[in-house]
């Protein structure tokens, strides 16, 4: 299933036939979201990958991985070789943050929207009016409280109707949508829908979700549709959950950090196999 988006690396390969990835996001206090985004963009094979936070104490480097690229957002708006961009882990809700989502959403490059961009779409109607009106691949990854925000619902409500409520979002925002949860549904605006059977409760940890969002900013960036890099990256994401479970490394416990060691080592599996 997944094998046709994943073509082997030839040997003459370089970092710029990998695509570049940006993410935006950390705030005050939410540095942490922006950088597990990048990181796991970063293991899952992009070529490049840049990082710009709206925090004023913002580090210079990422000392854990230095190979993440690290910007202001004025200048990483000014580069011209990104191939996809994330935006939103802990992007916060401020007037910066909304100048920022705005910018983004009229540039043709594909997007993926999550966490706090898209409680910026469901608080300012402009801002969904732009999602709709894009032409270049948009993902929204919302979790079933964001899902509700967007749709004027409720969790509950959501929860009860999982496929519904996503294939609504799609259709509504004209995204491939990714509602989180157990059995992920991606639903893409055309009427393609399809429920994801891996994964369990070691993912309901902080930082997953961030990771989730890099994972698949990474496989658009080196060439997936928004679907196709949606479903390989939920099904990767639970994968690596199960395999650290299954090595007892969670449920309990189990973080984000490690998440995406595992995810780097499932998508080479599948690479190899193709």
């Amino acid at each position: 299933m997944f094998q046709p988006a994943l073509p082997p690396r030839k040997n003459d390969a370089h970092k710029g036939s990998f695509g570049s990835v940006a993410i935006i996001g950390g705030d005050a206090g939410m540095v942490g979201a922006a950088l597990l985004a990048a990181r796991a963009a970063l293991h899952c094979g992009a070529g490049r990958i840049y990082a710009a936070m709206l925090c004023k104490e913002s580090p210079g480097v990422d000392i854990c991985q230095p190979e993440i690229m690290l910007r202001s957002p004025i200048a990483l708006s000014q580069l011209s070789q990104l191939d996809s961009l994330v935006i939103g882990p802990g992007l916060g809700q401020s007037s910066v943050a909304i100048e920022l989502l705005e910018f983004w959403l009229a540039k043709d490059i594909p997007l993926l929207l999550d966490a706090d961009a898209l409680n910026l779409i469901s608080n300012h109607l402009h801002l969904a009016s732009i999602v709709i009106s894009r032409n270049a691949e948009t993902v929204i990854t919302p979790h079933p409280g964001e899902a509700a925000r967007l749709l004027d619902s409720t969790a509950e409500h959501v929860q009860q109707n999982r496929t519904e409520s996503a294939l609504r979002l799609a259709n509504t925002l004209r995204v491939t949508c990714v509602l989180k949860g157990a059995g992920t549904v991606c639903a893409h605006y055309a009427g393609d829908w399809f429920v994801n059977t891996s994964g369990n409760a070691g993912l309901a940890s902080g930082g997953t979700g961030d990771v989730l969002s890099g994972i698949i900013g990474s496989l658009m960036a080196q060439g997936l549709t928004g679907l196709q890099a949606a479903k390989l990256g939920v099904y990767v994401h639970g994968a690596a959950a199960d395999v650290l479970v299954e090595n007892g490394k969670g449920p309990v416990g189990l973080t984000a950090s490690e998440l995406m060691l595992e995810v780097r080592t499932i998508i080479n599996q599948l690479n190899n196999t193709n």
